[in-house]
C-alpha cells in the first residue's frame, strides 16, 4: 500500500475500470487506502483480478459492479449500488469509454448513438445521480476522462473525437455550477497508453516503436494517468477547477509535419468498438 495514504477513508467509484487506465486509476485509489468501486462493462475477469489484487494488498473495502452504459437506465443503477456499498460517494472517476474508426462518409447513426450514449451521456447522468448524494453531503469530486482527440484531430475519428470535446466542455460548466455547492470538477487527458486494447487492436504493436513518435520517448503507463486523477481527487488541487489537464508527454505540443503525416489511415486502427483512450 501507499505511504502517504491521500486517499484514506475516501469513497470512490471508477468506470470502466476492468481494464485500462480505468483499471490502473482504482488500483492507485485503493493503494492510497480509498473504498474503490471498480465498475466494468464486457471485462469481467480484469475487474475482479483487479479486486483480489487490492484485498490482497490490504484494501479495506472494495468490489466489482457491472453496467453496459448502452442501456439507458445503467448509469443510475450503477449510483444507486455503488452508493449503498461505499456508503456514500466522495469521488466519481468518469473513465468509461469507446472507440472506433471509420471514414465520415461510412459512420451510421447506430454508430454515432452508440458512442454518444457510452461516452457522453452515460458520464453526464451518472454525475447527475452521485451529485445528489455529494449535495447531501456537502462535498465531492468528479473526474471525467477526455482525450487529446479533443485537441487534435485524427482522421476516421470524427465521432470519438466529438465526444471528447463534449467531455470538455460538459466538464466546464459542471464545474463552475458545482463549485459554489463544494463539488470540484475536472478532467484528465490522456495521451497515448500503453493498454491491453493495443495488442488485441494491433497485431504487431511494438511500445518502445510507438513511444519514439511521442516527444518525451516513451509511450504512457495507465499508472501515469491514475497518479493525476487521484491527485485531482485530493485535497492538494483543491484550488483547481474546470480544467482539462493534458498528460501525453508532449503530444499536443509537437508540430507533426514529420515523414508519412499524410499517409491514408483507413483501417489502421481496426475495426468496431474497442476500449478508447
Amino acid at each position: 500500500m501507499a505511504t502517504y495514504q491521500r486517499m484514506k477513508g475516501k469513497r470512490v467509484l471508477v468506470t470502466g475500470s476492468g481494464t485500462g487506465i480505468g483499471k490502473g486509476v482504482a488500483m492507485e485509489f485503493c493503494r492510497e487506502g480509498a473504498d474503490v468501486v471498480f465498475h466494468y462493462s464486457g471485462s469481467r475477469e480484469g475487474a475482479m483480478a483487479a479486486v483480489e489484487q487490492a484485498r490482497r494488498d490490504g484494501a479495506a473495502k472494495v468490489t466489482a459492479i457491472q453496467a453496459d452504459f448502452r442501456q439507458a437506465d445503467a448509469p443510475a443503477e450503477l449510483a444507486a449500488k455503488a452508493i449503498d456499498f461505499l456508503g456514500g460517494i466522495d469521488v466519481l472517476v468518469n473513465n468509461a469509454s469507446i472507440t472506433m474508426n471509420l471514414p465520415f462518409e461510412r459512420v451510421t447513426q447506430e454508430q454515432f448513438d452508440t458512442l454518444f450514449a457510452v461516452n457522453i451521456k452515460a458520464m453526464y447522468f451518472l454525475a447527475q445521480a452521485a451529485v445528489r448524494t455529494m449535495l447531501q453531503q456537502g462535498s465531492g469530486v468528479i473526474v471525467n476522462t477526455s482525450s487529446i482527440h479533443a485537441f487534435e484531430a485524427c482522421p476516421e475519428h470524427s465521432v470519438y473525437a466529438a465526444t471528447k470535446g463534449a467531455i470538455n466542455a460538459f466538464t466546464r460548466v459542471l464545474a463552475i455550477e458545482l463549485a459554489p455547492k463544494g463539488i470540484r470538477v475536472n478532467a484528465v487527458v490522456p495521451g497515448s497508453v500503453e493498454v491491453e486494447a493495443y495488442y488485441k487492436i494491433f497485431a504487431n504493436f511494438d511500445a518502445e516503436a510507438a513511444g519514439k513518435n511521442i516527444p518525451v520517448g516513451f509511450i504512457g503507463q495507465p499508472a501515469d494517468i491514475a497518479k493525476v486523477v487521484v491527485f485531482l481527487a485530493s485535497d492538494d488541487a483543491r484550488y483547481i477547477v474546470g480544467q482539462a489537464l493534458i498528460v501525453d508527454g508532449g503530444t499536443t505540443s509537437w508540430m507533426p509535419f514529420g515523414e508519412g503525416y499524410r499517409q491514408p489511415m483507413d483501417g489502421q486502427f481496426g475495426r468496431g468498438y474497442v476500449p478508447g483512450l
